[in-house]
């Protein structure tokens, strides 16, 4: 059986380890100066080499080798051992699959026996965040004072959820995603070590695909060689199911022609060939940030091609800096939308909706606590007349809640519900505009394709019963289309004449 290129090529010193040098200096530092401490924490994005520096290290504190500056040698039988799987004073524990007390408690008790073969022992913790709370605390006072002869490497990619408790028992490190030059010069590397043949093309989109994880673009690169073919860009694209530069030009084109229909094609087009709806949305974004770049005078940090960068600079002019930015925000979120659901396109298409339909300049006009006195009261309506006719207050009737209050819980409400309602939260969160109206519920959408999507009864059952368990109060739900920029602020009458303005349009500015 072949072995994995990411395992064939994992950096076996210091000097390999690609796009950390701000660890390594560190690490290799202390060990020169015999200062290793007794527990790390490695933190960072998926395959940028966490794991592969901490068997470094283990290596290093075991090397035989009399120069502390040599160490890993590679070559003494501690380092051989540790390089083919063998040394058993490295213990790697994957705490998704081992993340009880007993395990925990475990693993204290036979932390006290002496090395097998080196001078220390060192135990790395995969998805350290993966720990029960019960095996968090059962590990404190172990990483607190640990044995002499002990080394704990915590490896986590979601740092925000190691207790403060742990972090503060713990050197911290930050590792960064690779860039893509870095990813690229070692893919070219292992392609001419492999004598494989692979377009420079093909080489960069695996680097962009894999996101500044070294050890996926290593992944992708080893699917592509098992085709027994010159790596292009087109098997790239094929392979990986990512759409062509073609594609993120033509929906760009449908937005400014201000032609939905014509995007979705291109969308649909895109993913019955193999394109992944969220990799899709992610070229989006990656052009999108681009035409920022140009747009803040740095086209040089653009990767692109020279007949790309021509039509980039072109949209760069076409949209102002407002649009390119709120359309960066909505297509982020179809590309970081995990929910997926029975319908994968869901988000993407919802992204393109609220893009297309949303008005490029909205009026301004500017909300004030303090009411206007009565000969006030018809300028008032005058300087906003552009924007939305007022109603007359007295005409409408009193709301059964506070609008405000629903605003505050709209995201926790869409957030509740279970897996099988993915999409019904989706188009929760796509909801731009919230009322209440005597005993009805008003939820305004960008588009006629939202309001139809999400004005079905079994889902306005959902969200009646979400404000019915919530609130205890009977709404019916009407969904309309809504051209506001964004929800009436909690703090502005749900039935006066700023929130109508709002509701038509127009966009809070200031509150002084």
């Amino acid at each position: 059986m072949t072995q994995a290129l990411y395992r064939k090529y994992r950096p076996k010193g210091w000097d390999t380890v690609i796009g950390q040098d701000h660890v390594v200096q560190t690490l290799t530092n202390s060990i020169k100066a015999d200062r290793v401490g007794h527990a790390y924490l490695f933190a960072g994005p998926r395959g940028t080499g966490k794991t592969t520096v901490a068997r470094l290290l283990a290596k290093a504190v075991n090397c035989l080798n009399e120069d502390p500056a040599k160490r890993p040698c590679n070559e003494c039988e501690n380092c051989k051992a540790v390089n083919e799987n063998r040394f058993m004073d490295m213990i790697e524990i994957d705490a998704a699959s081992n993340n009880g007390v007993d395990d925990i408690r475990d693993l204290r008790e036979k932390i006290n026996f002496s090395p097998s073969q080196g001078k220390y022992k060192v135990y790395v913790v995969d998805e350290v965040h993966m720990l029960s709370g019960g095996a968090f605390n059962a590990l404190l006072k172990t990483l607190e004072e640990p044995p002499p002869h002990a080394i704990f490497v915590l490896a986590t990619t979601e740092i925000h959820k190691i207790p403060a408790t742990v972090l503060s028992r713990c050197q911290r490190h930050e590792f960064r995603r690779v860039p893509v030059d870095e990813i690229v010069a070692n893919l070219k590397t292992i392609v001419a070590a492999e004598s494989l043949t692979a377009d420079d093309e093909a080489l960069i989109l695996i680097a962009r695909q894999a996101a500044g994880g070294m050890r996926d673009a290593q992944s992708l690169l080893d699917q592509l060689a098992s085709t027994g073919t010159k790596i292009t860009l087109a098997l790239a694209q094929s392979v990986l199911g990512t759409a062509t530069s073609k594609t993120v030009l033509d929906v760009m084109n449908s937005v400014l022609d201000r032609q939905p229909a014509r995007g979705l094609e291109t969308i649909h087009r895109a993913l019955d060939s193999g394109a992944d709806p969220r990799s899709l949305a992610r070229q989006i974004v990656e052009y999108l940030r681009g035409l920022m770049l140009i747009q803040m005078g740095n086209i040089e940090q653009v990767e692109a091609t020279r007949e790309v960068k021509m039509q980039m600079d072109s949209h760069a002019k076409s949209f102002s800096a407002t649009d390119v930015l709120r359309m960066m925000k909505i297509f982020n979120t179809a590309a970081t939308d995990l929910r997926g659901g029975w319908q994968p396109s869901l988000s993407i298409e919802l992204a393109l909706a609220e893009v297309v339909d949303a008005p490029a300049v909205l009026p301004q006009i500017a909300a004030r606590p303090t009411p206007p006195q009565p000969d006030s009261v018809s300028q008032s309506v005058s300087s906003a007349s552009s924007v939305v006719e007022a109603p007359n207050p007295a005409l409408v009737e009193s709301p059964a809640i506070n609008a405000g209050d629903i605003i505050k819980a709209w995201k926790h409400l869409a957030a509740s519900l279970p897996k099988v309602q993915a999409n019904l939260g989706a188009l929760m969160n796509s909801v731009k505009m919230i009322d209440v109206q005597g005993k009805t519920l008003v939820l305004g959408l960008a588009s006629d394709v939202l309001v139809e999507k999400l004005n079905k009864p079994d889902q306005l059952e959902i969200i009646q019963k979400l404000i019915k368990d919530n609130f205890h109060v009977d709404l019916s739900v009407h969904c309309a289309v809504s051209n506001a920029k964004g929800k009436i602020p909690a703090n502005v009458a749900q039935d006066g004449m700023v929130a109508a303005a709002i509701q038509h349009g127009g966009e809070v500015v200031d509150t002084d």
